[in-house]
């Protein structure tokens, strides 16, 4: 039988696979700026352990049980593709290779995860962590794939809108944040002692690498080299850049000075909204909707102040806002022109897709957080989640990883030489 294998498409999604695993280390990065000097290790493991340890569970099961064959539409037949070893054969009737699809899927997975690190920064236990991560993934983040991807989950079969993970990443991840940072707790001093990102150099990089893979994230999404993928591609850098220009207003006009981490941060939200949106608008919608996000965004970052709970890197106030915001406004902006071919409420397709929206997203948003919190709260009897507070104030790195990140004075690159030069430098002024 001749194959149907479409080779384009396939080195295309690959391509964007290998492009939303760049977003791993970028998150840590992006992360890892915004806390302080004495525990960047400690986030950079906990995004990468986190997608360790889910890349596995997605091999043996995570996979069946997101894309497997539907059971009453909520999970997939958990043994159905168990280990992989069944999808490795060449089906010539496929057009895309299924391992093609596993591994652009699994990067998701092991991603999602990872954005919930930034909520618990400077204070958690490294074991548990991994221990939330896997019992989360395997508990909510699988599930809610299969309800919002694949055929016969019910959000799915609902009608909703989700091109490439509003509610099944942003939201999802969000609102496990906020149930982290409840249940976890506030930093040693938080509020009132100051806690600035250490290297907003980081910071930026992480957000570029971020927007890059992005890329991959939502018009890899099309799972073809096609129209649709375009279109996407185009949206993508249009809200984000409306979204990041909205939040350096939103600051300028509030604090007088528009920052590198607010551009940053607003990248990031524009990114948020767009992904579940990205097929449904035009250019035009896609501006508006980073618009939207960028203000709302920065704005929400500033709740847990007034709510008291001390969300680290403001998961919350991008990822679950962000992702609220643009799953409701396909509601409002999606047209039938865009690939999706759904009219929202502002094109004369009545209020019946923002509806569909609201339930999908306030579904995933309140699973989420009711499931964390109660994982949260078990590992939290049996073994702890948080490290000693004297290990915190000294700092979590070299506690729990006896490793620094910036090696300073002489046991640091060119701290002998350093000393040399400042005394050669003190004999030139004194003579």
């Amino acid at each position: 039988m001749e194959s149907m294998l479409d080779t384009g498409n396939t080195a295309w999604v690959l391509t964007a696979a290998a492009m939303v695993l760049l977003m791993i280390p970028g998150l840590a990065f992006f992360y890892g700026g915004m806390v302080r000097s004495k525990s960047v290790l400690n986030m950079l493991m906990m995004v990468m352990g986190a997608a360790f340890v889910v890349m596995i569970l997605w091999v043996l099961f995570g996979y069946s049980i997101a894309f497997g064959t539907d059971q009453g539409g909520l999970i997939g037949d958990p043994t159905e593709f168990f280990g992989l070893e069944s999808l490795m054969a060449d089906d010539p009737e496929a057009g895309l290779p299924a391992m093609a699809f596993v591994a652009f899927q699994a990067m998701f997975a092991a991603l999602t995860v990872g954005l919930i690190a930034g909520a618990v920064a400077d204070r958690t236990k490294f074991g548990a962590w991994l221990v939330f991560g896997a019992i989360w993934a395997i508990i909510v983040y699988f599930p809610v794939a299969h309800w919002v991807w694949s055929a016969g989950g019910w959000i799915f079969e609902m009608g909703v809108i989700d091109f490439a993970g509003g509610t099944a990443v942003h939201i999802n991840a969000g609102a496990a944040a906020l149930a982290l940072a409840i249940v976890i707790g506030r930093r040693v001093g938080w509020p009132k002692t100051p806690m600035k990102p250490h290297n907003l150099t980081l910071v930026m990089l992480g957000a570029g690498l971020l927007w890059f893979g992005w890329f991959g994230f939502n018009a890899g999404s099309a799972l073809a080299a096609d129209n649709a993928a375009s279109v996407v591609f185009v949206n993508t850098f249009a809200a984000t850049a409306a979204a990041a220009l909205a939040w350096l207003v939103v600051e300028k006009v509030r604090d007088g000075h528009a920052t590198t981490l607010g551009a940053a941060s607003g990248i990031v939200a524009g990114l948020v909204a767009i992904t579940p949106a990205c097929a449904s608008v035009t250019p035009i919608g896609a501006i508006v909707i980073g618009i939207i996000a960028g203000v709302l965004c920065a704005l929400a970052v500033g709740w847990k102040y007034k709510l008291g709970y001390d969300d680290s890197l403001d998961v919350v106030g991008v990822h679950l806002v962000g992702g609220l915001v643009g799953t409701l406004l396909i509601g409002f902006l999606a047209t039938e022109a865009a690939p999706t071919g759904v009219n929202g409420l502002f094109y004369g397709g009545g209020a019946d897709q923002l509806g569909k929206q609201a339930i999908g997203a306030f579904a995933v948003l309140f699973y989420s957080l009711i499931v964390a919190a109660i994982i949260a709260l078990i590992i939290k009897a049996v073994r702890g989640f948080r490290v000693d507070q004297d290990d915190e104030v000294q700092g979590i790195d070299l506690a729990v990883h006896a490793e620094t990140a910036y090696e300073l004075g002489d046991s640091g690159g060119g701290g002998a030489f350093a000393g040399v030069g400042h005394a050669a430098r003190n004999k030139e002024v004194q003579a």
